[in-house]
């Protein structure tokens, strides 16, 4: 390795960590203070950069939420799989997969996305941001949701009864950004696997052709 090679490594190195420290930084802070209240300041002073740096590396405030957008995919897609790989198999793995899905729907990297998702709605850059990368991050919980349970999406209707799920619980966990509900929705999360297990169970259905 030349010596200039040598010389470049440790500063891509630091590059990498302060960059994962100001996008870190931003999540926390859409987290707590919404998109509104996020600034390129603030970033910086939580992360403990500079502000130069902070904008040598994000010029601007989109700039800052449109990486944040692409580290909280990654984030987001890194978590349910890894919950996915702690499961339970039995007669209450149904029930535990919604409850997985729940708590992703319901943690700090779901609340900072739906600030993203708002604040997208009339700002057409951010909207090109988040757009593909949430379509990316609905395709990916799909395909392990069907994984998880094990579905045969080439039966009639399967499909649509795991969007269905996906869909009821991102509804639920939109609704605690309003109020704390844990034990309706458990009743609901109940209910729901009673009924998955019934239909995924059943040996009656034929195949798609």
């Amino acid at each position: 390795m030349t010596t200039a090679a040598t010389a470049r490594v440790p500063q891509e190195e630091r590059t990498r960590v302060m960059r994962a420290r100001l996008l870190e930084a931003t999540v926390e802070c859409l987290v707590e203070r919404g998109f509104a209240g996020t600034t390129t300041t603030l970033v910086s002073e939580r992360a403990g950069v500079s502000r130069g740096a902070q904008l040598h590396h994000f010029p601007s405030k989109n700039d800052l939420v449109v990486a944040a957008v692409e580290h909280l995919t990654r984030i987001r897609g890194a978590e349910l799989e890894a919950a996915a790989g702690g499961l339970p198999g039995g007669t209450r793995r149904t029930r535990a997969v919604l409850e997985m899905l729940a708590d992703h729907f319901t943690s700090p990297v779901f609340f900072a996305a739906l600030e993203l998702w708002v604040a997208a709605r009339t700002d057409p850059t951010l909207q090109a941001a988040v757009v593909p990368l949430e379509q990316r991050v609905g395709r990916e919980a799909h395909r392990l949701t069907v994984e998880v349970l094990g579905a045969d999406e080439s039966r009639p209707g399967t499909r649509e009864l795991v969007q269905a799920t996906l869909d009821l619980v991102r509804g639920l966990g939109l609704a605690t950004t309003v109020g704390d509900d844990a034990a309706r929705r458990r009743r609901i999360l109940d209910e729901w696997a009673a009924v998955l297990d019934d239909r995924l169970d059943d040996d009656s259905q034929e195949p798609r052709r």
